[in-house]
């Protein structure tokens, strides 16, 4: 159930009504929007009655949820959430913040792994000089062969950490268990739970309770539901700030890496009010892939685009083959930056 408050209903009120729902033996999530408040209700083995909650003063309805995913359901919230990625969001020094799921698109753009400092940095500079507006590493790598590169670890983070000192912008990268995501949390600006983890519960409850947003990518044969109610598992921790994230699923198309399902995004927007992005790098595995599906990806309304770049793929330690070099990077910039307009959005410049 979502109850759902008046404009301009007070503390005190929506107070009255969390005590309520708790006093219940349910749990209470409150979702501030831009012009009403919502609270969720989640716990309850059925049903609710709605004369329960809108006998309370500064209630305007309690409604019943229909979709499993409770809190990520336009029904619970209907205004887009807007992510905030940075200082705000950040206890240490820290960049931005730039938001996820306004008018503007966001562009995330970096090394598949942090290799080095030196790395790092170069393709750091080489993606907010072209627009980037946060930068993506790995410093822990999830990798199908156990005797590929996993990473830097700890070391990793700290070059991130660096890199975004000195150039300035905010970082994302993946956490791939419960220590390395309380690593994630003490040095990065946004965690990333990546496909193959989409399912990991234990790991999506930890997230769930992080002071960090969330970047959750969708699983490689996950349906729209699954990748919904992996999302519900992080908001039912009381973290709201979950970006979605396309990056292709597995078909039989030989093609390509990966199948990237472009049609997710105006069918998530339909459902939920989470901002997503999409991934084309992983999501086609070939450089010459990625600049047309990324257009593709702003055209068919997605709120931001992640993709690789290298300044030396060829010596790259991970997935070299789809990243852009950062002419192309700049190329594609261009690119985006005409085509924004055209579908009532914004790519703004860095400073």
């Amino acid at each position: 159930m979502l109850v759902v408050m008046r404009p301009g209903a007070t503390p005190e009120q929506i107070k009255t009504v969390v005590e309520r729902i708790r006093s219940l033996g349910f749990a209470a999530h409150t979702m501030p929007g831009e012009h009403t408040t919502a609270i969720g209700i989640t716990g309850n083995p059925g049903a609710l009655d709605p004369g329960l909650f809108e006998e309370l003063s500064g209630v305007a309805e309690a409604i019943q949820v229909t979709h499993p995913w409770k809190l990520v359901s336009r029904e619970a919230h209907s205004e887009d959430t807007i992510v905030r990625v940075g200082s705000m969001n950040s206890g240490k020094p820290s960049a931005g913040p730039v938001t996820i799921g306004a008018a503007e698109v966001v562009i995330m753009a970096g090394p598949c792994a942090v290799e080095s400092l030196e790395q790092t940095v170069t393709i750091a500079r080489a993606v907010k000089a072209a627009g980037a507006h946060i930068l993506r590493g790995g410093a822990f790598k999830p990798r199908t062969s156990p005797y590929s590169f996993q990473g830097l670890g700890e070391e990793g983070l700290k070059i991130l950490a660096e890199a975004r000192r000195e150039v300035g912008i905010p970082i994302v990268t993946e956490a791939v268990d419960e220590r390395s995501l309380d690593l994630v949390e003490e040095y990065a600006d946004m965690i990333q739970i990546g496909a193959r983890n989409m399912q990991n519960f234990s790991l999506l409850r930890r997230a769930g309770r992080a002071h960090k947003p969330v970047l959750l990518k969708r699983g490689i044969s996950a349906t729209i539901e699954e990748f919904l109610m992996s999302a519900e598992y992080i908001a039912s921790e009381g973290n709201y700030a979950v970006v979605l994230c396309e990056r292709g699923v597995r078909t039989f198309a030989d093609h390509t890496r990966n199948t990237l399902d472009l049609s997710i995004v105006p069918a998530v927007k339909r459902r939920s009010h989470l901002p997503i992005i999409v991934d084309p790098s992983h999501g086609t595995g070939r450089r010459h892939k990625v600049i047309p599906l990324a257009r593709a990806g702003v055209a068919v309304g997605a709120d931001g685009i992640m993709v690789e770049v290298h300044h030396d793929p060829e010596h790259a330690l991970s997935d070299g083959p789809q990243a852009l070099y950062p002419d192309q990077f700049v190329e594609l910039m261009q690119e985006l930056r005409a085509l924004a307009p055209v579908v009532k959005r914004t790519i703004h410049s860095v400073s």
